[in-house]
């Protein structure tokens, strides 16, 4: 696992900018000119897809709000001007974790993800791999939830069986990722995802990404804003106990870096 590196921004908006332009660079390389690509790639490897796993929280939907607005403007520039511009067509999306609300509900992370940026690019509905939702009148902590967790099991085998090219994170003030919390028994969970009950934030039943599927990432990206959340960068740039500081596990396979804005840079000393 990689080593992280840490980048700072002057504010979410100037992080939102920075990584967007990154993440397009990124997914372009991971495409490739030949239709082959230099991603992951699937089971029998590169295909010329790029497979990304995407966060909600402030600076996660910031980031995906600039990558929609990136690719309007590659798209009004593409005769004039042509710039980097990703084929969202040849995009696989994942989500790190999911709310086990129901499907029209607006906490769930996909609701903003589509908001932000899946209802304004080109992207195949397909392509766009949901976690499944309760059925009306369904218990949310009951065995539903376990197997909603198999099913996104089943399809990351399918359409992510070598891994993911990039994962974005967010991170809570305590060091929490995806929905694995400090000292949770998620955090040991040896399946690639799992079912979380009595979550400390609500809603309490979610499904979620493992540290095992997260650390088959070639890039972590973690995004994180606020003074508030200074102690646990620096338990996630040096790789502290990930059953105190769950972020501190949070490595991809060839790059991890933290991006953060000035008031969470851990560099920073506490006023």
């Amino acid at each position: 696992m990689s080593a992280a590196t840490l980048r700072t921004w002057a504010d979410q908006d100037d992080l939102a900018r920075g990584v967007a332009r990154d993440i397009v660079d990124l997914l372009v390389t991971v495409q490739g000119t030949d239709g082959e690509g230099t991603g992951v790639g699937g089971a029998d490897g590169p295909d010329g897809y790029a497979r990304i796993v995407l966060t909600g929280g402030g600076a996660g939907i910031a980031v995906l709000h600039e990558l929609a607005r990136l690719d309007h403007a590659a798209r009004v520039t593409a005769d004039s001007y042509p710039i980097a511009a990703v084929n969202w067509r040849r995009v696989h999306v994942f989500f790190g974790d999911e709310r086990y609300v129901p499907r029209d509900d607006p906490e769930r992370n996909e609701s903003q993800a589509d908001a932000a940026l899946l209802d304004h690019v080109g992207i195949p509905p397909e392509n766009v791999h949901r976690y499944p939702a309760p059925a009306a009148g369904e218990d949310p902590a009951g065995p539903g939830l376990d197997a909603a967790a198999q099913a996104y099991a089943a399809t990351l085998t399918e359409f992510a069986p070598a891994g993911f090219d990039l994962h974005l994170l967010g991170m809570g003030p305590e060091g929490h990722v995806n929905s694995l919390f400090p000292h949770a028994p998620a955090l040991d969970a040896t399946a690639p995802v799992v079912a979380v009950r009595d979550c400390p934030k609500p809603p309490p039943s979610r499904v979620s990404l493992t540290l095992g599927a997260l650390g088959r990432a070639r890039q972590v990206w973690l995004l994180v804003c606020g003074a508030a959340k200074r102690e646990a960068a620096g338990h996630a740039l040096r790789g502290d106990d990930p059953a105190q500081w769950p972020a501190g596990a949070a490595r991809g396979s060839v790059g991890t870096v933290l991006h953060v804005d000035a008031a969470a840079d851990p560099a920073q000393r506490s006023s």
